[in-house]
């Protein structure tokens, strides 16, 4: 019976190491989704940063006022340019491809995409009064980055999360996720730098973000800087379907 015990005990062992190899070796591929390259009508500018060149679809050209928009995981900037550019017509708007999705090339991580992002910003900021930021699920932790690091008009977080590693903590329970990480996307301790004015917008029925994680995050805000709305009856991946997401956004944004 010992012997049993002793062999069930190795395998699972065994078992419980494979897998923690398998999940360490393809993290990345667990976070980052890239979605292909295509054609837009749009105007289109490349950045060379650290090796990479970076795709940034621009979106009503000219104005004094502008938008960086940095999306989820798997969305696709060319096939959100369309409705971006409608529902945001009086703003310039820039919509990064990240490292290896659509027209960039290199690989993603979460330095590269820090650096990547900060290099737009100080590209653009010179012909511009005003910038806004934006970002999606993985993008809110950049766009938290870039407002830690920036002067920034408004910034707006959809479906954000504490950290990476905290969500992965709670898929992952018997794992030491924070040791295993390459990248954490600790949004909540860059809070503390963050001056602009901030809106949270969280889906009801998220079931990729657990609530928890977006509202530690809203709790490191202090009250009078941060806005939150819940959009109802929506999930992680279609918020943006509701009519009143882009309503609430462009109330947010206003004129800067």
């Amino acid at each position: 019976m010992k012997k049993i015990i002793k062999k069930i005990g190795i395998l699972l062992l065994l078992g419980y190491i494979g897998i923690g190899v398998y999940l360490y070796t393809n993290q990345r591929d667990f976070l980052y989704f890239p979605t292909p390259n295509t054609p837009t009508t749009y105007k289109n500018i490349t950045l060379q940063n650290e090796g990479a060149s970076i795709n940034v679809i621009v979106l009503n050209e000219g104005y004094e006022n502008a938008i960086l928009y940095f999306g989820g995981n798997a969305e696709s900037m060319a096939q959100s340019s369309d409705y971006i550019a409608q529902q945001f017509s009086t703003f310039t708007v820039y919509l990064m491809d990240y490292r290896g999705y659509g027209g960039s090339t290199g690989e993603p991580t979460e330095e590269g995409l820090y650096s990547d992002a900060l290099k737009l910003y100080d590209t653009i900021k010179p012909k511009h009064s005003h910038i806004s930021i934006g970002g999606r699920s993985l993008g809110s932790a950049i766009a938290t980055y870039v407002a830690a690091h920036r002067e920034v008009s408004k910034l707006a977080l959809i479906t954000p999360f504490d950290s990476i590693a905290n969500v992965a903590k709670g898929k992952y329970p018997i794992y030491p996720v924070s040791f295993l990480l390459h990248d954490k996307y600790d949004s909540k301790s860059r809070v503390k730098n963050i001056k602009s004015k901030t809106f949270i917008v969280m889906a009801e029925n998220d079931n990729v973000i657990p609530k928890c994680h977006t509202q530690r995050l809203i709790d490191a805000f202090g009250k009078e800087q941060l806005q939150v709305a819940v959009i109802r009856n929506r999930g992680h991946n279609d918020i943006s379907s509701d009519a009143k997401y882009y309503k609430i956004m462009q109330d947010f944004i206003g004129e800067g």
